[in-house]
């Protein structure tokens, strides 16, 4: 990785970007990917394209979302303690004790998720907390007070904790999901411009909104591109650790690969083709099958307009929806080499269709 990127992966990873309020780390992306790009396309709600070889009847896309889950404040008691509800996928589980942001017109303002003291409960009653149980102290004693800070109803939260290395093999922090996939289509794009790759197709590089509550942002901008075919990667779940059940959830782990996905959404022939590739290119990757949905972006593009052929490269990750996500160093780089390898392995004209 070189300096250039490793300082827009710790800028973008830091920022905030919660669903529906995702601009700012938006900007960030189009800023770093700008000299690898022609041109650009932002739609009314935020998603980010960056554009290569535009104006070829072939269309590709290679995808990420760029959102994480957050908190929203829903009521502010007379005492000026704040009470939340989720946006997005955010887990209650997590919550006390942890430090907080709420980004106001104002700037950020610090808080933290309050919580009774372990004297104090009943520890043989203890239960999974609730999201109304929930409460952020921002230090203040009364509502007045809360208000005079810029915080209000709707004001978004999110954890604080940024990005950090361990035992210099992962990656750790909040929000890799799914952003470290804008980090992985990002480095597509420098690698292309970097090697002077001329491609037979227009390529989108495409950064949704949206996707921690239902997979919006790509659904709006697959209907406005319309195209042939659409990589998307996202991250899943590292089985490996305490507490995961094999037998329900896979056996994948960090640091195996890339992980290629079986399910309905995805076109077989598509998903052959990045296994063929992985194989010929020796990038190790891993197999996941899902059922009904893959849960990711791939949906919205494989069931838009007439049908897009669509195919998933998951990153493995370890704690998701937590301040702690882990992925391997190793599976982000041989993910972004295959995304790469498949796009120098088009000819712009495939036809993925099963019957001819």
């Amino acid at each position: 990785m070189s300096d250039q990127s490793r300082e827009f992966l710790y800028k973008y990873l830091n920022n905030a970007s919660p669903t529906g309020f995702e601009a700012s780390g938006q900007q960030i992306w189009l800023d770093y990917i700008k000299p690898y790009i022609e041109d650009t396309i932002v739609d009314v709600y935020g998603t980010a394209v960056g554009v290569i070889g535009g104006g070829q009847d072939y269309k590709v896309v290679i995808e990420a979302h760029s959102d994480e889950i957050s908190w929203f404040v829903n009521y502010i008691t007379d005492d000026g303690y704040i009470h939340v509800r989720r946006n997005g996928g955010s887990d209650a589980i997590i919550a006390p004790s942890m430090r907080v942001n709420l980004h106001t017109a104002k700037g950020v303002v610090k808080g933290v998720f309050g919580w009774p003291a372990i004297h104090v409960r009943d520890v043989a009653k203890d239960a999974v907390p609730k999201v109304h149980e929930l409460f952020i102290d921002v230090g203040a004693s009364k509502k007045d007070e809360v208000f005079e800070m810029g915080i209000h109803v709707g004001t978004v939260a999110t954890f604080a904790d940024g990005l950090d290395e361990l035992n210099d093999k992962y990656y750790l922090g909040r929000a890799l999901d799914n952003r470290m996939g804008g980090f992985m289509i990002a480095e597509v794009a420098r690698m292309l411009h970097e090697n002077n790759v001329r491609l037979p197709f227009t390529l989108y590089v495409v950064n949704a909104v949206q996707e921690e509550i239902g997979l919006r942002g790509a659904e709006m901008i697959a209907r406005r591109l319309k195209p042939n075919l659409a990589i998307v990667t996202d991250v899943t779940h590292d089985t490996q650790s305490p507490m995961y059940n094999k037998k329900e959830q896979g056996d994948l782990k960090s640091g195996g690969g890339p992980v290629i996905c079986y399910g309905p959404a995805v076109q077989n022939n598509v998903r052959d083709m990045l296994i063929r590739i992985a194989d010929e290119k020796k990038i190790p990757f891993q197999r996941q099958a899902v059922s009904r949905s893959t849960g990711t972006d791939t949906d919205s593009f494989a069931y838009s307009t007439e049908g897009i052929a669509s195919a998933l490269i998951s990153l493995p990750l370890k704690y998701m929806h937590t301040t702690v996500e882990m992925v391997h160093k190793e599976d982000v780089q041989n993910v972004i080499q295959l995304m790469y390898d498949v796009l120098l392995s088009l000819k712009g004209d495939e036809d993925f269709r099963y019957i001819k």
